[in-house]
């Protein structure tokens, strides 16, 4: 497994891949916190980092797949997917390094905004005032959200040699896993199960770890949909139908 995550993620440092997702990322981020009126924590009066949290999951819906997009695709295409499972790993340790790569990739991405944390703990009024816990919480809580992403993303690009395809794909379940539940608990049809319906979703367990309070349950969902893409992928890559 550290063979493929080394091997991917110095193939990340070695493209443009890896500076251009945490450009664009920062870029993105930096322009929505502190340029643009309507979220700009400039125009609010208060040392407030919800413009990160609230806005970064829909950064990461298109910028994720775009990492993981070439994970099997590149090797289905290029033909190498033979030669890479003639090699002394499993599936699982294959799929496994293949997904902590692009994972530390975002980690890569999220590291320097702790600068736009600084830099609001040092303009705060009195200096400090803001909410830490909270942010902490938010920021496990969107780790988390990016490796389920790429767990989705990974799944996506074992079902297509097409790196295309693969991006889209990956994009509309990670927005389909992100936000439909909670669109659909909305509907009257549910009831007193509307509740359990927008319990399925990440964008739920997302709200309540970024509250900064971390619950066991919300760890356990997390862990349970990356596993479950992971073992996905799996059972794909295990049928050898490429």
């Amino acid at each position: 497994m550290l063979q493929i995550f080394s091997k991917e993620f110095n193939s990340f440092l070695n493209s443009l891949i890896a500076y251009v997702v945490v450009g664009v990322f920062l870029l993105a981020i930096g322009l929505l916190m502190w340029v643009f009126p309507d979220s700009s924590v400039l125009d609010y009066g208060y040392a407030d980092m919800s413009t990160l949290f609230s806005l970064g999951p829909y950064v990461f819906v298109f910028l994720i797949p775009a990492i993981t997009m070439r994970s099997f695709s590149e090797e289905k295409k290029g033909g190498t997917m033979e030669l890479l499972f003639t090699k002394p790993l499993t599936d699982l340790d294959i799929i496994a390094g293949k997904f902590l790569a692009c994972f530390a990739l975002v980690l890569l991405a999220l590291l320097p905004t702790l600068v736009y944390y600084y830099s609001l703990y040092t303009l705060g009024n009195p200096k400090g005032n803001l909410d830490t816990p909270g942010v902490i919480g938010s920021y496990i809580g969107l780790a988390m959200l990016a490796a389920a992403f790429c767990a989705i993303g990974v799944m996506a690009s074992s079902l297509s040699a097409n790196q295309i395809v693969a991006f889209i794909l990956g994009a509309f379940l990670c927005y389909l896993t992100f936000a439909a539940f909670d669109a659909l608990s909305a509907l009257d049809v549910w009831g007193t199960r509307a509740l359990t319906v927008k319990q399925l979703g990440l964008l739920f367990h997302y709200d309540s770890m970024s509250r900064g309070l971390i619950d066991s349950r919300d760890l356990v969902y997390f862990g349970s949909v990356i596993f479950l893409a992971l073992s996905v992928t799996k059972l794909i890559l295990g049928s050898r139908q490429w």
